[in-house]
């Protein structure tokens, strides 16, 4: 889809050029037509199984849904792409891109009553960079001065065009240094589940793994008047026909992240119910099929190509997932200012995806078979990634590969599973996180091969396209970027480590008694201190 020439030049100048001035801009508003009402509990249902609670060490829905209510940033963002104050009341990024000063609030203290300070700042801008998956993300910092207790100025070492955007409450939660500069180990730190402490809008009372988490208001949080809830309970359940029944019954009051199509017809109807499929520009979610490239005979690009043409992404859209999901042909969402139309596509054609296997040198056996692979999913959705599994276990079976659907019992699971590149095949779904710095490069860059979920578990490697993505993350003009990311996104298509599917639906669906219900660009995974129970 190609934006016009207003819409990219805004975009574009919001996401890599612009922020070059100190902000002043006040708080989101809350909505004109309701007076947000103090007190109340809201009951969050999600399929995702946080092994932690701590963002800043750890991405995905399952932790930063709880890690943006415990943890305050240094910025917010409105759902126009502007950044606001948070924690940080005024910031600056130098005319040259190589530093961002961070002019923090006074007033601020964590969840012990400690004030926030710079330290904190310094301690979890380099924590960040050193623990958390996106490499890319914070990867040109270089250090971070403190000249004061309330000024901290990250210095980097070539212009970061998505240094602003990184300041995100998902992405940059700041944590306590009295507490986690202690010396431990901050992936397997023990106050990552036990008495968690944040600056955030509200404080963990109970953290149960798999089953629920309950936050209640910090009452010294530092925006007068918030949070206007009095509880956040998020239920936790692999199962979203109970969730849905949850919903329906009044138990659960939001339900975001939502695609099944039946669910979102049904509640499409439903007065008591508000549908809003705004809210995750920021996160630009993606359905594909990774390739494990390590791997014969995926190893073969041919291989490759011949499943990507026996796969209809057309009937996957329409009829598996009820029209409400929107094909996918590249590596980034079609709202991003650097999506390009010119990409390497691959047709419907399974008498032709045959013939390139025999070519590969895979010819079909006495009983038709050329070959045996597995295919993982992600657990929790199934529309978009079980049954999208499972009709391709059916499409390959017609040019002779037999497949097997591989389930986990939940996320962590399926995760490490990922992590230690033991898997053929997986359906996921991958964000861009706004920017391509922060949640594309991390996929493609061979020195992003990890044991780590949502790195480049393909092995993905190509000198060229590492070279393409390492120029784009250190330009601040938006056209050259765009340049470096249109090849790129050439090769990797015709390369093909990934099968792109489509992009995920995502729809938040809250009782018509929450108000104010968060549609940033981060939506859900926002701090949830202006919403509020009519």
């Amino acid at each position: 889809m190609q934006l016009p020439l207003s819409l990219f030049t805004r975009r574009t100048t919001l996401l890599s050029a612009a922020l070059l001035a100190a902000s002043t801009l006040l708080p989101l508003p809350a909505s004109a037509a309701d007076e947000p009402k103090r007190g109340g509990t809201l009951v969050i249902g999600s399929t995702q199984t946080p092994r932690h609670l701590n963002g800043a060490v750890q991405s995905g829905i399952a932790t930063a849904l709880p890690s943006t209510q415990i943890f305050a940033s240094p910025l917010r963002f409105d759902d126009k792409w502007n950044p606001q104050p948070y924690l940080a009341e005024s910031w600056k990024l130098a005319d040259d891109g190589k530093s961002l000063t961070l002019k923090l609030r006074k007033d601020a203290v964590f969840h012990d009553g400690k004030p926030v300070t710079s330290a904190d700042v310094a301690f979890s801008i380099m924590a960040i960079k050193a623990n958390h998956p996106f490499t890319t993300m914070l990867g040109p910092v270089e250090k971070v001065e403190t000249p004061d207790a309330y000024t901290a100025i990250i210095r980097m070492s070539v212009p970061h065009p998505a240094i602003v955007l990184a300041m995100s409450p998902a992405l940059c939660p700041i944590l306590p240094k009295h507490i986690y500069g202690d010396g431990q180990d901050l992936k397997n730190h023990s106050r990552n589940t036990t008495d968690v402490i944040g600056s955030g809008p509200f404080r963990v009372t109970e953290f149960k793994p798999a089953q629920r988490i309950v936050l209640e208001r910090f009452d010294k949080f530092f925006l007068p008047g918030k949070p206007y809830l009095d509880k956040i309970i998020v239920n936790v359940t692999p199962d979203m026909a109970s969730l849905v029944l949850g919903l329906e019954r009044g138990d659960i009051q939001m339900l975001p992240f939502a695609t099944l199509p039946t669910d979102l017809k049904r509640f499409a109807n439903d007065p008591r119910v508000s549908l809003t499929p705004k809210g995750y520009d920021g996160i630009g979610p993606l359905n594909w099929l990774a390739f494990n490239t390590a791997k014969k005979p995926l190893s073969d690009v041919q291989v490759r190509k011949a499943i990507a043409t026996s796969i209809d992404k057309n009937f996957i859209t329409k009829a598996l997932m009820g029209g409400f999901a929107t094909v996918s042909d590249g590596p980034l969402v079609a709202s991003s200012p650097f999506a390009v139309p010119d990409l390497v596509r691959y047709p419907l054609d399974l008498k032709k995806a045959g013939e390139m296997l025999d070519a590969a040198g895979y010819k079909a056996g006495a009983g038709g078979e050329r070959f045996k692979l597995t295919i993982d999913y992600l657990p929790g959705g199934d529309d978009q990634q079980k049954n999208v599994a499972e009709y391709i276990r059916g499409q390959l079976k017609k040019v002779g590969i037999t497949v097997e659907v591989r389930a986990s019992a939940d996320f962590p699971a399926w995760a490490k599973r990922l992590a230690s590149h033991d898997f053929d095949m997986s359906m996921d779904a991958v964000f861009n996180w706004g920017d391509p710095i922060i949640g594309v490069h991390r996929t493609y860059l061979s020195t992003n091969i990890k044991p780590i979920v949502w790195t480049n578990t393909q092995s993905y490697a190509n000198p060229k396209v590492d070279e393409l993505l390492n120029t784009a993350g250190g330009l601040i003009d938006p056209t050259q970027r765009k340049a470096y990311y249109a090849t790129f996104q050439k090769i990797v298509t015709d390369e093909l480590p990934i099968e792109f599917i489509n992009q995920v639906p995502y729809h938040t669906i809250t009782s018509k008694k929450v108000g104010n219900v968060p549609t940033t660009i981060w939506g859900p995974l926002s701090p949830l201190d202006e919403v509020y129970i009519k």
